[in-house]
């Protein structure tokens, strides 16, 4: 296929599946925690704004939790068919680790997922709330024990070598490895900024409409709150993931930098522009900023890191696609700090809600939280080639002995069952975004029947969503309904019509 080769194949799927897959992912673990945080303050307030809201968008996490589990079945798949001596060689210690996180973290979730989804009626506010808080802790242990995997194929230690295989010798060492506390953090981190760009484009698109209500308007605010402060904390946790990165895996460092010879003594600049090329050694066109590379990198001014040139070309990563997707994640958390800043600067008499040009702004960043988790997973996973247990097990020795036709075909078919499955998945959501907060009924007791509250329901629906016409309450003033204009304290609250800032 394209001259392709079984390897080059094998690892474009398993490049295809794991992009789709960790999408869905990072969104479940902000919206999760999302949701906790909505719940807690109707707890405390009784605010109805904040129930709107958390019903709002429990439908949308109910969908992408769908397709996350439904991509990680495939992922596992793939995983076993194509990597199979991945599995024959480290399997004792990448087994026991996936499958505390399905002990742990997956059990918790799947236990509390239906009363969170359909307990609202039915459970007291107590429990409900505990429900919420299990399915938010379950998502952050499952990304605990899937970073502790990953990063011990990027760190690997604790382990020894008998009968050709890995087997563990240090649980702890394995776990706790050098790169893990860091890439765990980055990574949870960019799930939450990833959700609050979600929510806050929703909030945004809204108002771009001309539907402005209390409840757009605390999602637009909690949204950019949490992006003005989680973002600089990111780059802050970023840098200290770089220097990690200098200590155990220099050779992605330099590829990410785009340096192919640097002089010990002399201070290394920082790239911004450059077409790295792996058969002439050099970076083309570079254009950069003297010293900032040294600064940056070592925190010194006149610091020296390692050049690809100090390694053997076999073992040297791609720089041009790690350069690029480097910079492209740095680029889009830039522009995340950029859009807190200006936030924080619009607040003042309320104008983020009707700065049309800040909105636009806002609404084209919702994405960039998931383009930028994909341009990091870029970067770590191609900086590691060409091995896949770093200094242990190289890529092309962990690929299983399948011919190119039939990594073809499957690929295929992976294409086309993704674009129908979860396209189809994402218009869902879209529309459910576009659709905006209803009211919701917070005392209403369920009813019985077929098809009603009593009979049991699959996951899926809790994002129910009814047509434009049938869907009674998407108000621009939420005041509308009777219960809000008596003042029920289960519906509404005074504080509800307040200015948000």
């Amino acid at each position: 296929m394209f001259g392709l080769s079984a390897l080059d194949l094998a690892r474009i799927q398993f490049a295809f599946t794991i992009s789709f897959h960790i999408i869905f992912p990072a969104i479940t673990i902000g919206m999760a925690s999302y949701l906790a945080v909505l719940e807690l303050c109707w707890l405390r307030t009784k605010r109805q704004v904040y129930v709107d809201l958390y019903h709002f968008w429990l439908k949308i996490f109910a969908v992408t939790f769908g397709m996350g589990v439904v991509s990680g079945i495939v992922m596992a798949y793939q995983i076993g068919t194509n990597w199979s001596y991945l599995s024959e060689f480290a399997g004792s210690i990448l087994g026991p680790i996936l499958s505390y996180e399905v002990l742990t973290a997956f059990f918790l979730e799947a236990g509390f997922l239906g009363v969170m989804l359909f307990g609202w009626n039915r459970v007291g506010p107590a429990l409900h709330f505990a429900a919420t808080c299990a399915v938010a802790i379950g998502t952050l242990i499952s990304s605990t024990w899937i970073l502790a995997a990953n990063s011990w194929m990027q760190t690997p230690q604790g382990y020894a070598i008998e009968g050709g295989r890995m087997v563990p010798a240090d649980w702890l060492a394995i776990v706790f490895n050098p790169s893990f506390p860091y890439r765990l953090l980055h990574m949870v981190i960019a799930a939450y900024l990833c959700t609050a760009l979600i929510v806050a484009a929703g909030a945004a698109w809204q108002l771009l409409k001309r539907r402005d209500n209390p409840a757009v308007r605390k999602m637009l605010s909690m949204a950019l709150w949490m992006i003005l402060i989680v973002a600089p904390i990111q780059a802050v946790v970023g840098d200290f993931h770089g220097l990690n990165t200098l200590k155990h895996q220099p050779v992605k460092l330099a590829a990410m930098e785009g340096h192919w010879e640097n002089e010990p003594g002399k201070a290394v600049p920082l790239l911004l522009f450059g077409i790295p090329d792996m058969e002439e050694e050099r970076t083309k066109y570079a254009v950069g900023i003297p010293h900032l590379g040294s600064l940056i990198l070592t925190h010194t001014w006149d610091g020296h890191i390692p050049a690809m040139k100090d390694f053997p070309r076999e073992d040297r990563p791609n720089s041009l696609i790690v350069f690029w997707s480097f910079r492209l994640m740095v680029g889009l958390g830039l522009l995340m700090i950029a859009l807190g800043v200006w936030s924080l600067w619009l607040r003042r008499g309320g104008r983020i809600f009707g700065q049309r040009l800040f909105l636009r702004f806002v609404l084209l960043m919702g994405p960039a939280g998931l383009v930028a988790i994909l341009a990091g997973w870029t970067t770590t996973e191609v900086g590691r080639q060409p091995w896949v247990v770093y200094g242990v097990l190289r890529t092309a020795d962990a690929v299983s002995p399948h011919g190119a036709g039939t990594l073809a075909l499957s690929l295929a078919l992976f294409v086309v069952a993704y674009m129908f499955v979860f396209g189809a998945g994402t218009a869902y959501v879209l529309r459910l975004i576009r659709k905006g907060p209803q009211h919701f009924e917070v005392h209403k007791a369920p009813e019985g029947g077929p098809g009603e509250g009593r009979t049991p329901m699959r996951p899926l629906s809790a994002a129910d969503v009814q047509d434009d016409d049938e869907a009674g309450a998407v108000p621009d003033q939420l005041d509308r309904h009777p219960d809000m204009r008596r003042g029920d304290p289960g519906s509404a609250h005074p504080d509800d019509n307040k200015p948000e800032r």
